[in-house]
């Protein structure tokens, strides 16, 4: 987070005109300040830790080569670079849900990006780490369109019209999608026994 802080009070403009100018500690900066963001979000829609680590080396690729689209008056860098990402993730989700893989999902908790929760109970800490990976397989059992959504809205924080954007379909049906996927995220997770109520 810090790292993150560190980008957004320094003018994204600036690093972006360093990096592209071969400045390896602007382009450092911003790899160190969005990756755990970009993992994160990889790993939502790929539940592999593998794979959420291929896609954000990706996604930083397309960052690094699109550096000279970047317009600081479009917005700034963290929605910009965010934008991409997420492109680049749901293009992959879908490429995968059209290309069915063996992809057993793995154990997030083993991976260098976790965040642990400070100052828990080695007790806590695990219970958490169990309700965050059968939250994970509830999100995997919804289908493709509500899960997309569901993501977005729910872990991405997206506004409506972020979501309208990234996934170019009608603000109504976007929320059509959030609404029944939490429905039935609450359904799967009830048969799951997580939740009670």
């Amino acid at each position: 987070m810090e790292a993150l802080r560190a980008v957004t009070e320094i003018d994204g403009a600036e690093l972006v005109r360093r990096a592209r100018a071969g400045d390896g500690a602007a382009w450092e900066d911003i790899v160190q300040a969005f990756t755990r963001r970009i993992f994160n979000l990889a790993y939502r829609f790929t539940s592999n830790a593998e794979a959420a680590e291929d896609l954000t080396q990706d996604v930083f690729i397309r960052v690094y080569r699109s550096l000279d689209q970047y317009d600081a008056s479009q917005g700034d860098l963290a929605n910009w670079l965010m934008r991409l990402a997420r492109n680049l993730i749901i293009d992959d989700y879908r490429h995968r849900q059209r290309n069915p893989q063996n992809s057993m999902a793995d154990a997030v908790d083993d991976h260098e990006f976790h965040l642990r929760a400070v100052g828990s109970s080695a007790q806590r800490e695990m219970e958490r780490k169990e309700l965050a990976a059968q939250v994970q397989l509830g999100i995997d059992k919804l289908p493709e369109d509500l899960r997309t959504c569901v993501i977005l809205r729910d872990i991405e924080e997206l506004t409506y019209a972020e979501i309208v954007d990234v996934l170019r379909i009608p603000e109504g049906t976007v929320k059509s999608r959030i609404n029944r996927g939490r429905i039935e995220l609450a359904k799967i997770l009830r048969r799951m026994r997580v939740v009670t109520i």
